[in-house]
């Protein structure tokens, strides 16, 4: 007791020291916790098989709504990538038929889906604005990617998602379309986001030509 009474002041000090520690630890993790609620989160995903007659399915698993920008679609070949924004596509396509306007673009709800079309009318998609020969697509290590840029609450840059798909038409039905990894790539961070924004302003260029 003596010992404690000597040294109060410099127990007590140690004691406020270590009370801090705790409330800034857990400060963080409530400042983690509110972080990861707030970041958007899109999934790309197969529905109804597995195959390429399995349909592209655009979840938003943000705790708020995303407006979506662009849906870009990319047939990776050994010899150079095809391109093509799925929206612009549509859009085009609607054109030519009265009373058939439909688009992907806009916003999508928190818990949201949204539909694309099948996997093998997207590469049919590709391969027509392409020209792409059918000889080219039964080639080996052929990947298809999905990519989403989309508008997240009141931030100024886009954020993005994107998955990445390897197509072997001469495959099993079963093994036409594989995953090359198990969870959907989310483009957050700032220099992912600058890719986005990279990816838009390829679109809008293309655009205006």
């Amino acid at each position: 007791m003596e010992w404690l009474n000597d040294n109060a002041q410099a127990i007590s000090a140690v004691a406020s020291v270590c009370t801090l520690f705790v409330w800034v630890f857990y400060a963080q993790l409530l400042y983690n916790g509110y972080v990861r609620q707030r970041r958007p989160r899109v999934i790309i995903n197969r529905g109804k098989g597995i195959g390429v007659e399995a349909i592209c399915l655009i979840s938003n698993m943000s705790s708020e709504a995303i407006y979506i920008q662009h849906l870009i679609t990319v047939l990776h070949t050994q010899k150079r990538s095809y391109s093509l924004d799925v929206v612009e596509y549509q859009q085009r396509g609607s054109e030519q038929e009265e009373n058939s306007y439909h688009t992907f673009q806009g916003p999508l709800a928190s818990g949201g889906y949204l539909n694309i079309q099948s996997f093998g009318d997207i590469v049919s998609q590709i391969k027509a604005y392409w020209e792409i020969d059918d000889n080219l697509l039964h080639d080996q290590n052929i990947q298809l990617e999905i990519r989403v840029i989309a508008i997240y609450g009141s931030e100024d840059m886009p954020t993005g998602a994107t998955r990445t798909f390897n197509l072997d038409l001469d495959a099993s039905p079963n093994h036409q379309l594989i995953p090359v990894n198990v969870d959907t790539d989310r483009l957050n961070s700032r220099s992912q986001r600058k890719r986005v924004l990279e990816w838009a302003k390829e679109i809008e260029t293309h655009k205006a030509r």
